[in-house]
């Protein structure tokens, strides 16, 4: 049985947005007996191998005491696991739930990226996140540690859809959110920008928390 404050849960939002977008989510995960912390971070203010730091330790450090920790991070916020992780151990490292991670970059800013005011919008770590191999993407390797990734389906932008190879989310495709050593792998039609709100993501996410795996029609 899981006691309280036995288990922590390290949220981390994506590009260009703060920890407010995965306020639903963390009450999800209270309300299923976790302790969460809701990290913010400057995701424009910085590459992807400083904000990995800071975010990160800054949730360890709320988290200490714990029996186990685990994440639950949303676009960017993947990366940022992947690139502290490839650098550092986290002993009591429970399991990692990544939603639309662009783990091999997303097609949309290899097109968008030299318009006028995308380094602006975006950031370093924004102009990081294309699919080129000299991308610090292509340097992060295989995961070692369990991971479980929710892929979505649907766009509300069919403009940079063009852009990407279907299926995809409206910002990242399927294809993109794979990664050699994750655990498990599920699509659910839902868009980019608001998956971490939607119901059936939460509860795949608390499944996976759960179990290790994804609930799935018998």
């Amino acid at each position: 049985m899981r006691l309280p404050g036995d288990e922590s849960v390290i949220l981390l939002h994506g590009l260009v947005r703060s920890n407010r977008s995965m306020k639903f989510m963390a009450r999800a995960l209270e309300a299923a007996g976790y302790r969460t912390v809701n990290v913010g971070y400057p995701s424009r203010h910085f590459p992807i191998e400083v904000l990995a730091r800071e975010a990160v330790e800054c949730g360890l450090r709320q988290c200490q005491g714990c029996a186990e920790v685990h994440f639950v991070t949303h676009s960017l916020g993947g990366i940022l696991v992947r690139q502290y992780l490839a650098q550092n151990t986290i002993a009591n490292l429970g399991k990692t739930v990544m939603l639309a991670p662009p783990n091999h970059g997303s097609e949309v800013v290899d097109r968008l990226s030299k318009l006028p005011g995308f380094k602006i919008a975006n950031g370093d770590a924004g102009m990081q996140l294309g699919t080129a191999n000299s991308s610090v993407l292509k340097q992060l390797g295989e995961v070692n540690f369990n991971l479980g990734i929710i892929a979505g389906t649907r766009t509300v932008n069919p403009i940079l859809s063009t852009m990407l190879p279907n299926p995809d989310d409206g910002k990242v495709s399927v294809a993109s959110t794979r990664v050699a050593g994750m655990n498990d792998h599920i699509q659910l039609p839902v868009t980019h920008t608001f998956m971490m709100r939607n119901p059936k993501v939460i509860r795949q996410v608390i499944h996976y928390l759960n179990c290790g795996s994804f609930l799935r029609p018998r």
